[in-house]
């Protein structure tokens, strides 16, 4: 580098208030060269225009990482594989997104020589937490900057003060908009009303993705979805990649109200968030996954993957994507899933999902075992012998306390 050559910082870039005011603030404050990246990881039309935005509020040039299918392969349908689901409710949207992100910003970095990455979270969200992990375990010798954390704007309003302040041209105004984060697996919402947990939703104003349920077709829609060890692999008998796959039943699963959440969770800070969340195509996926599961898999197979599921949704959750545990949890996940693979037939209806029927060249159903009609495999008489094993130690506590009566 030359003594001229300013030094570079790479910033996770939106377009939105915070990181323009951001770019500004960087050059006036540390005198970078500032490199704008935005990943895209499909959300949509929030990316047009962002490089004359960019440049126009200082940066000195912007990337556009198109990511959606990486995103998908690498860090959705792994997710779904494992049935992560965090607090029982929260399909990890958002936190499946930044390892990816937090990725493609160190790889520019180190690409472009900079020497610090600077992102727009609070220091009261969780992403902060995710990108800088992400960061530590790819280039842990980048500096990382997060001026929510440092500099004295506070608020929404704070910020377009300082941007009239310093005459610098925004394209949005003071408004009273959701906080929203969007790809194509989910969209959250947060903010303004949802921040007291009494408040019922104002879903009409709210929902981008779907429909209420109440406003859902009064006639049900069916789906058949093949899997090929734990991997959609096709739509209504129609083969399509998994990013496909996820954009078409984004729109059958919003037509029809399905994968609307509302809750309270635990955020990695410490304090609780309420937010609510869309993930039409996302539910259908994991719904339709877990029926083959049933299927296919060994009662202890199924169960102790389903316990390390909560500690899957955990890792995710936290940003420790890259970490020897996710890694391990993944490799014990694929190899459960060499036998899933079949067909399952659905009903949605309204925001619900049905059950209509599944079927596996892998299915550990057995007729002969199952039915009311005796078989071969199974005598009724063996029963006796087991239930007398198995209820022994409550005979023997019987026999104790009986014995212990006055």
């Amino acid at each position: 580098m030359s003594n001229n050559e300013k030094k570079k910082v790479v910033l996770a870039y939106s377009g939105g208030l915070d990181t323009t005011v951001i770019i500004h603030w960087l050059k006036q404050n540390y005198d970078y060269d500032v490199i704008a990246v935005c990943v895209d990881v499909g959300q949509g039309k929030e990316i047009d225009g962002l490089e004359e935005r960019a440049l126009a509020s200082g940066a000195s040039k912007l990337y556009i990482e198109h990511v959606t299918e990486a995103f998908v392969d690498d860090y959705v349908i792994p997710t779904v594989k494992s049935g992560a689901v965090y607090e029982g409710k929260y399909l990890l949207g958002t936190s499946m997104a930044r390892p990816i992100i937090s990725q493609k910003l160190v790889e520019i970095a180190l690409q472009e020589g900079a020497e610090a990455i600077c992102h727009g979270a609070t220091g009261k969200g969780n992403d902060q937490v995710r990108f800088e992990l992400t960061i530590k375990a790819l280039a842990p010798h980048l500096k990382i900057i997060a001026p929510w954390r440092i500099w004295d704007i506070q608020s929404r309003e704070d910020a377009l003060d300082y941007c009239e302040k310093h005459n610098i041209e925004i394209p949005m105004k003071k408004d009273n908009s959701y906080s929203r984060d969007r790809n194509i697996w989910h969209i959250s919402h947060e903010g303004l009303d949802l921040e007291l947990p009494e408040n019922e939703p104002n879903y009409n104003n709210l929902l981008q993705l779907s429909v209420t349920p109440e406003e859902a077709p009064a006639k049900a829609t069916y789906i058949d979805l093949e899997f090929e060890k734990g991997i959609p692999t096709k739509l209504n008998g129609e083969t399509k990649s998994c990013t496909e796959i996820l954009t078409t039943l984004n729109e059958i699963g919003g037509k029809n109200g399905i994968g609307i959440i509302d809750i309270v969770e635990n955020r990695i800070v410490g304090m609780k968030s309420r937010g609510v969340y869309e993930t039409p195509g996302g539910t259908i996926l994991y719904y339709a996954h877990k029926e083959l599961e049933y299927l296919c898999l060994d009662k202890q197979t199924l169960a102790y993957k389903d316990t390390l599921s909560v500690k899957f949704a955990e890792l995710v959750y936290s940003g420790e994507w890259f970490t020897p545990l996710r890694e391990a949890l993944s490799a014990f996940i694929d190899s459960t899933q060499e036998t899933v693979t079949g067909k399952v037939k659905l009903k949605l209806y309204k925001g619900n999902i049905i059950s209509a029927g599944s079927s596996s060249p892998y299915s550990l159903y057995n007729e002969s075992i199952a039915s009311f009609t005796t078989g071969e495999l199974y005598n009724h008489k063996d029963a006796e012998g087991f239930i007398n094993l198995f209820g022994l130690p409550l005979k023997v506590r019987a026999m104790m306390l009986s014995g212990h009566k006055e």
